[in-house]
């Protein structure tokens, strides 16, 4: 009688770690994959762009200045975030390398895309989601 209990009960745990482990995935926020930006900064005249990315509670909004061709400035306007304010700093690695193509910040993964997703859609003029 234990025996068939125990199997019952460990049939249930199991259930219950399969469906809210299935629950977890429907609710984790997923990211388009960060494009190139290449062409758009090749194309983009000089002045100001302004452009933003949301991403479940994630929230960028950036303004991006380019003047020849060159990004010479990204400033955060808004970064909704748990804690992921340390990826602020990939905006520093975007001017570097001149591009989106750059290492995400370990353990602010979801505000890292998101933020290069801002910047991205301010080049490219595409909308926030």
């Amino acid at each position: 009688m234990k025996k068939k209990t125990l199997i019952k009960l460990l049939c249930i745990v199991v259930a219950i770690v399969l469906v809210a482990g299935f629950a977890y995935t429907q609710f984790i926020p997923k990211v388009a994959p960060v494009g190139s930006i290449t062409d758009a900064l090749q194309n983009a005249p000089d002045g100001v762009y302004y452009g933003e990315y949301k991403n479940g509670i994630v929230l960028a909004r950036v303004e991006v200045t380019i003047r020849d061709h060159v990004i010479v400035d990204i400033e955060i306007l808004e970064h909704r975030n748990g804690r992921g304010q340390a990826a602020e700093y990939i905006v520093n690695d975007v001017m570097e390398t001149q591009s989106t193509d750059v290492d995400v910040v370990s353990g602010a993964t979801y505000s890292s895309t998101t933020i290069l997703k801002a910047i991205e859609n301010a080049l490219t003029g595409k909308e926030g989601e």
